[in-house]
This record gives structure tokens, C-alpha cells and sequence, in this order.
């Protein structure tokens, strides 16, 4: 499949909300549909829809719309979902517990291969029979393991140094929950999510509703 090139970071924002749609329309047995009974379900418009696929290859067909089975391979192979990604967790508190008791991240290829703690009384317990293990021996379990993703969910002040060591180990992609902006090489990928900006994010839309009304 002949891709673009420089696809725009809002469009590849989109595909995950793409691929969740036509995951739940083929467990409804939906076997086609047109981009403007997708823009009716997913709130993009159909030209939207059209714009966005388009940006990697001609999927639909005028007068018949998508196969949503074939659409839905289509974008798990755009997304990399045609493979098996090693993660491991590092930070074991309620953030860190909840991603790693989160099955569907196995589902989609996101293999959780260990989590570190620094923490004593949860050194040794398991979720979902992965250990957690002593932080100590993060940057030994990395050099005997090829990890393609460590998900970061320490408190701030340490998240620089747990980065510095995924780096300085080969990992190349980074999900990261501190609230700080790591530096990391040019050829490390790094997705924030930073909680409270996406909260505040919410507060100043529910102020501005509140304002108008």
C-alpha cells in the first residue's frame, strides 16, 4: 500500500478513534458502510472521514462505501497492530496497577513483560501474574530483554533519571504519565499524557459553556 508522506499529527490522532468504531461495528455484524453513516456514529464529518483515509490509500468504493472488516485491517496495520510490542511499567501505584490489570492492551499486541517499584511492600506481588520487581534491576532486565516501550508512571522528580535509563538501553518509544517534559534523543518517541493539562483542558470548556449561558 502506497503511503504519504508527512501525515499531519492531528489525522494519526484520529486513527485510534477509527479503528475503536469499526472494532465495535464489526462485532455488530456491520459489513459495510458509507463515510456518512461513519461521520453520523464517529462526529467527523464524511469529507473528513474521505481526507483522512485518503492520506493512505483509496479504500473506498462510490456507491458502496467501506468494507468495515477490510478498513478495520487496513488501519491495525497502519497503526503497527500487525505485530507484538514488549512493554514494561515502571511505577507500580494506582496509575501504573491500572494499566497493567488493562487486558485489552494484550489484545493488541502490547506484551506487559515486567513492572518495577521502588517500593518494598510491593516488590514481589503480582498483577495479572506479572512481578513487580525491584527498580534496581531495571537496567539489567532491559539489557537481557528487547523492550520496544516503557510506560513511565514514577512522580515527577524521578521520571528524567527512569527515562535516562530506558534510553541508555535501547528502548525507543516512551508513553509517559509524569507530569514533566522528558529529554530524550531525537530518535526516541515520546507520547505525554499529562493528567491534570487534560482536566484544566475540561475545566476551562465547562467555564466557557457556563460563561455563555
Amino acid at each position: 500500500m502506497e503511503r504519504k508522506r508527512n501525515i499531519s499529527m492531528a489525522v494519526i490522532k484520529r486513527l485510534p478513534k477509527y479503528h475503536r468504531y469499526l472494532r465495535e461495528m464489526l462485532n455488530n455484524d456491520v459489513d459495510r458502510i458509507s463515510s456518512k453513516e461513519l461521520s453520523e456514529k464517529i462526529g467527523f464529518t464524511a469529507s473528513q472521514i474521505r481526507q483522512d483515509l485518503n492520506c493512505f490509500g483509496d479504500f473506498g468504493q462510490q456507491g458502496y462505501g467501506y468494507n468495515v472488516k477490510d478498513l478495520y485491517t487496513q488501519i491495525s496495520g497502519i497503526l503497527g497492530l500487525s505485530r507484538e510490542y514488549k512493554t514494561v511499567i515502571i511505577g507500580a501505584g494506582n496509575i501504573g496497577q491500572a494499566i497493567a490489570n488493562y487486558t485489552r492492551f494484550d489484545k493488541l499486541g502490547f506484551e506487559l513483560q515486567s513492572i518495577f517499584d521502588a517500593n518494598p511492600k510491593l516488590i514481589g506481588m503480582r498483577i495479572r501474574d506479572v512481578e513487580i520487581q525491584d527498580i534496581d534491576n531495571l537496567s539489567n532486565f532491559l539489557k537481557r530483554n528487547h523492550i520496544d516501550i516503557g510506560i513511565i508512571c514514577v512522580p515527577r522528580i524521578n521520571a528524567q533519571r527512569v527515562s535516562d535509563v530506558l534510553v541508555s538501553n535501547g528502548v525507543k518509544a516512551i508513553w509517559n504519565f509524569a507530569p514533566v517534559d522528558l529529554n530524550t534523543p531525537e530518535d526516541v518517541i515520546i507520547e505525554n499524557v499529562h493528567l491534570s493539562e487534560s482536566l484544566l483542558t475540561l475545566s476551562y470548556l465547562l467555564n466557557e459553556r457556563e460563561e455563555e449561558e
